[in-house]
């Protein structure tokens, strides 16, 4: 809990150094304090867990984990902000204060243990995105994806709320060691108030996460708003709603899976298809990030799909390397981008000729998503795959194979363009915090692909 208050104390702390003018104190103040947030999370790794403030929240090995990647992750986005919010507005602390308010309701996400603090964290989480997607006041693209945001998470806000509202008319609480005491003292009594509300609670959860057909708003909100904030949404985001939903599912929805997993199966299956096909046709490498985004979040249902003891350790691995070779992606994009104007592939045209290594560490990451092997995103799909396959669900498991073949061709097309499309440009110039995110990314991505055992085990 301690983690909570130092992230929330210290986006009001830089709330009042943009109000006093201490514009370079806003990074280092806010990696100090992460360090700090993170430290305290890892301290409390060998105590016993139990529910804090009367049940509301559990910081056990499983919360820990999520939350302190979600911290290393929103590190790395801020050191790529180096100079970026300068350019965009003059208020650079309302960007760093309303990240890491989103950050503080991601790590709720991940650690809560009542119905009541999953909405709250996700709320809070949510609202300061739909600000930071629109925060680009006069580009249109950017007001579209923040209204789009706002509307479609209002949507889900619903479904999810509604859902919460059913389970506890059912069970007659919002914790969840009694719900599941529900679930396992009446297997032939449930309520269909309760299995409706796990159909409106799924609803709400797969729009959060991204996944198809709830997948709608995400293309255009990550295509809309600006490059750092696509990469927090997409990474720790991302990383927090799974953590919450599997944490609720497991826990509370295991005994009932024979009711839930068949709606869950066809889920996966259709999002994996609609985000591959339409990533393969993307002429913007954003756009096609984004589209693949929605891939990856069929990947990481597997392990809800699969569920089992392996499945936190399997999240938290392709999570892991889905990340890193996000921030990758995104962070040499934005100095592309700037370079060129543009986000289409034919902007990496001979990148490798001028920019050998920023072309290296584009490539380890493209990989990674591919899920080559000798990269963590290799052993992140054998473990989603190992899941399911102890199931006996082998059709899954040949549909998610022929939808990783179609990743491996979309995410070759800027190694190709990089290494085999010459082009006479100019080099671009990387700053030493961008060399340090990037190398960072790629050591833990190489490292976790070829050592995996050293991550494999802690929850």
């Amino acid at each position: 809990m301690s983690a909570i208050i130092t992230l929330s104390l210290l986006a009001i702390l830089l709330l009042y150094l943009g109000l006093f003018k201490a514009k370079t104190a806003l990074l280092p103040v806010s990696l100090l304090g992460l360090v700090a947030a993170a430290g305290l999370n890892i301290a409390g790794w060998d105590q016993a867990a139990k529910p804090l403030y009367s049940g509301m929240v559990l910081f056990d090995p499983f919360a820990i984990a999520f939350s302190v990647l979600c911290i290393v992750i929103t590190a790395l986005v801020l050191l790529l902000s180096k100079d970026y919010f300068d350019q965009r507005s003059p208020h650079v602390a309302e960007y760093y204060a309303l990240l890491l308010f989103s950050l503080t309701g991601a790590t709720l996400v991940t650690s809560f243990h009542n119905l009541a603090m999953l909405f709250i964290g996700i709320e809070i989480m949510s609202v300061a995105l739909y600000i930071l997607a629109g925060i680009r006041k006069r580009d249109f693209a950017s007001n579209e994806a923040a209204l789009k945001y706002f509307l479609m998470g209002a949507f889900s806000t619903g479904f999810l709320l509604f859902g919460i509202a059913l389970l506890y008319g059912a069970s007659g609480s919002f914790d969840l060691a009694q719900i599941k005491q529900y679930v396992v003292s009446n297997p032939q009594a449930i309520s269909p108030l309760f299995y409706a509300g796990i159909l409106l609670v799924l609803i709400g959860l797969v729009f959060k996460v991204g996944a198809a057909p709830f997948h709608f708003w995400t293309p255009d909100v990550y295509d809309g708003a600006p490059i750092l904030i696509t990469t927090f949404m997409s990474t720790v985001v991302k990383t927090a709603a799974f953590a919450g939903f599997l944490r609720l599912f497991y826990f509370c929805f295991a005994p009932l899976q024979d009711f839930w997993m068949p709606a869950l199966l066809v889920i996966t299956v259709i999002t994996l298809f609609v985000g591959n096909i339409t990533a393969l046709v993307q002429q913007s490498f954003k756009r096609m990030l984004a589209y693949s985004s929605i891939s990856h979040a069929g990947y990481l249902l597997f392990a809800i799909v699969g569920m089992g003891a392996a499945s936190a350790e399997s999240v938290l691995i392709y999570a892991t390397a889905y990340s890193f070779a996000t921030v990758v992606a995104f962070g040499t994009l934005i100095l592309v981008k700037r370079a060129t104007g543009s986000d289409h592939f034919e902007a990496f045209n001979g990148l490798a000729r001028k920019n050998p290594y920023l072309a290296l560490t584009l490539t380890i990451a493209m990989l990674s998503l591919a899920g080559i092997p000798l990269t963590a995103g290799f052993v992140g799909k054998f473990m989603m795959f190992s899941g399911v396959l102890a199931d006996y669900q082998v059709l899954l498991v040949i549909l998610a194979v022929i939808n990783a073949a179609m990743g491996i061709f979309y995410y070759f097309r800027v190694i190709v363009a990089m290494y085999f499309r010459p082009l006479d440009r100019d080099q671009i110039a990387v700053s030493g915090y961008y060399s340090a995110v990037l190398w960072i990314a790629v050591l833990i991505t190489v490292i976790l692909g070829v050592y995996p055992t050293w991550l494999t085990g802690l929850i």
